[in-house]
């Protein structure tokens, strides 16, 4: 069980729960403790050694039901067949019956069949013979389920990852188990006509039925993780505006899940001190030294850092969808950002900070799109920017401009994004188009990159996560 352990914490960390090795062993000792014949009992104790968060623990009790449905179950009859093997020594076993005794044993209207038939086929009785012929008549599922799962770890079946792969894998555990003797003497009375073929047919239909079974059971608990992820990197690298509707709740999630990591990379450190809050913790840890007396006391003290973020947004058709997710992003990161302030743009420029404080970000989001929404002047917009904002621009602030600096032919003002990129402590415009798009038609970006610190392509999220981390580290 040990090793089933470790495998199962594989499994949870492609259902993307951080366990780090330490954990690992947290666990096993949980399961050492608890043992494993308590099932709930050992759901409940895993559950506090690995899951963080409550919906890391919704996931881990999905995978645990799912993962260890079987395992216990076929741990349980080994445990029970080990307490009548110790009973028993053996010498009571009745012997495997043989030649005229055979179809007294046979209680069944199929085994019946067969073993008339294996009296004058040689090839058929050495079939019945076999571990798996009786497994199949003597009707021992527990010892049958485990044979099968035997034949999956043999073939690597923990390796599936597409649903193609599923008849591949039944073929080769079938092989395992030596369904190729059955298949054979089973064209054997096919081609002689013989009266057993239907049974044996029967039992070979079985056989193929619970491999099958098995198979499924193991592509739907190890290969849901793995093409989820699959499926996110590729949400990653395609294009915000191609992104089909089904997938913008998904997407929304990623956007999350990269802003919790990024919080946690950027949270500030804390530094010790003479004076400030008493770190209990730390002062308890090096007090187990001295049997927990507090010889040693440490403090700490979090630096308090005020910086500001001021995101200008293009909202437009062509770049709503990129606005979008980036004010998602930075509204997701209010715990490290406090003070974003967000402005959207067509053809004139507004705040729109209060929606993000009276509503949701997702219906704050609607709400710009819907006021600002329009044909692009970026001219007018940095005009409306200057006004609103100039004034609160100092060397603390970081300018995000997102945009594809598409002006229709208008004066694109770079004098005045000149000046904000002087009082700021860094500005950076990412635009969705790509660099070999800068500069052809109306777009006025070659022009506005020189004013800018940073200018980078953000067209996808893995290339909005760099940015939003290069926003972070310029407010440290």
């Amino acid at each position: 069980m040990p090793a089933e352990l470790v495998r199962f914490i594989e499994l949870l960390r492609s259902h993307d729960l951080r366990i780090s090795p330490a954990e690992t062993l947290d666990a096993m000792a949980v399961a050492d403790s608890l043992g494993y014949l308590n099932r709930q009992q050992l759901q409940d104790g895993l559950a506090m050694a690995l899951a963080k968060t409550p919906e890391e623990d919704a996931v881990f009790r999905q995978c645990f039901d799912r993962y260890f449905s079987q395992q216990l179950a076929q741990f349980e009859s080994r445990r029970e067949d080990r307490e009548a093997a110790a009973e028993d020594d053996g010498s009571h076993l009745p012997a495997p019956p043989t030649g005229d005794d055979r179809e007294v044993a046979a209680d069944h209207p199929d085994d019946n069949l067969l073993a008339r038939a294996a009296e004058d086929d040689p090839q058929l009785a050495a079939l019945l013979q076999t571990p798996l012929m009786r497994q199949l008549q003597g009707n021992q599922r527990s010892t049958l389920s485990l044979a099968i799962r035997a034949a999956g770890e043999d073939v690597g079946l923990r390796d599936i990852r597409i649903f193609t792969q599923k008849g591949q894998y039944t073929r080769r555990m079938l092989e395992a188990l030596g369904e190729t003797q059955l298949r054979d003497t089973l064209l054997d009375l096919d081609q002689r006509g013989s009266p057993a073929t239907e049974a044996l047919r029967r039992y070979r239909d079985i056989l193929r039925e619970q491999v099958r079974e098995h198979v499924e059971h193991e592509y739907l608990l190890h290969a849901e993780g793995h093409n989820r992820r699959f499926m996110d990197e590729l949400l990653t690298k395609t294009r915000l505006g191609n992104l089909e509707q089904r997938y913008l709740d998904r997407v929304e999630t990623l956007v999350r899940r990269m802003a919790r990591q990024l919080a946690d990379r950027h949270a500030r450190r804390q530094t010790r001190y003479r004076r400030g809050r008493l770190d209990m913790g730390r002062t308890l840890r090096r007090g187990v030294a001295s049997d927990g007396v507090l010889f040693e006391t440490h403090w700490r003290r979090i630096k308090k850092q005020r910086p500001q973020v001021l995101a200008v947004c293009d909202v437009s058709g062509s770049v709503a969808a990129y606005a979008t997710f980036l004010l998602l992003f930075l509204y997701s990161l209010q715990d490290i950002l406090p003070r974003v302030r967000s402005f959207a743009f067509s053809s004139r420029l507004g705040e729109v900070s209060e929606l993000f404080r009276e509503h949701p970000v997702q219906r704050a989001i609607e709400l710009v799109n819907w006021r600002y929404g329009g044909a692009t002047d970026y001219g007018n917009s940095l005009l409306d920017f200057a006004r609103l904002a100039m004034e609160d621009i100092d060397s603390r602030t970081t300018v995000i401009v997102l945009g594809d600096a598409r002006n229709n032919h208008g004066d694109a003002r770079v004098d005045i994004l000149r000046d904000i990129g002087q009082r700021c402590r860094r500005l950076i415009w990412l635009n969705p188009e790509s660099r070999r798009a800068w500069g052809t038609g109306d777009s006025e970006m070659l022009r506005y990159r020189s004013a800018c610190h940073v200018v980078a392509p953000c067209s996808n999220l893995a290339q909005l996560q760099r940015a939003i981390d290069q926003v972070l580290r310029s407010t440290r």
